[in-house]
């Protein structure tokens, strides 16, 4: 019996991009359970649908998610990508398309003073 999921492989990349804006397409990958090769072409169409944003950060890419942006399929029009992401993945707190990132940051800012 073959196996199926409610969500689609783009769901997962964006969720896991939702979760953590700097991860690299191979964490992602093994996360997902496709090929590095699958996960580029989802993000460069999600890229391209105008769903998320690419930015170069030294070596490494940082993804912004453009949460207001409307679902594609007709029966979906009028519900956005961040009602989706509430849906599967709900906030704990209140967090941006960069939470992990923001949230790295302000531990290590945090972990300086102490050591002030």
């Amino acid at each position: 019996m073959a196996t199926w999921n409610f969500l689609t492989n783009h769901t997962h990349v964006l969720l896991c991009v939702w979760e953590d804006p700097e991860a690299r397409v191979r964490d992602i990958a093994a996360r997902v359970g496709i090929t590095e090769r699958a996960v580029q072409r989802i993000l460069q169409e999600l890229e391209a649908g105008g769903y998320l944003r690419r930015e170069r950060v030294g070596r490494r890419n940082r993804y912004r998610i453009h949460a207001d942006r409307s679902l594609r399929h007709p029966l979906q029009q009028r519900r956005t990508v961040s009602a989706l992401l509430a849906l599967v993945d709900p906030p704990k707190r209140a967090r941006s398309s960069g939470g992990a990132a923001v949230r790295r940051r302000s531990r290590a800012r945090s972990a300086r003073a102490r050591t002030r």
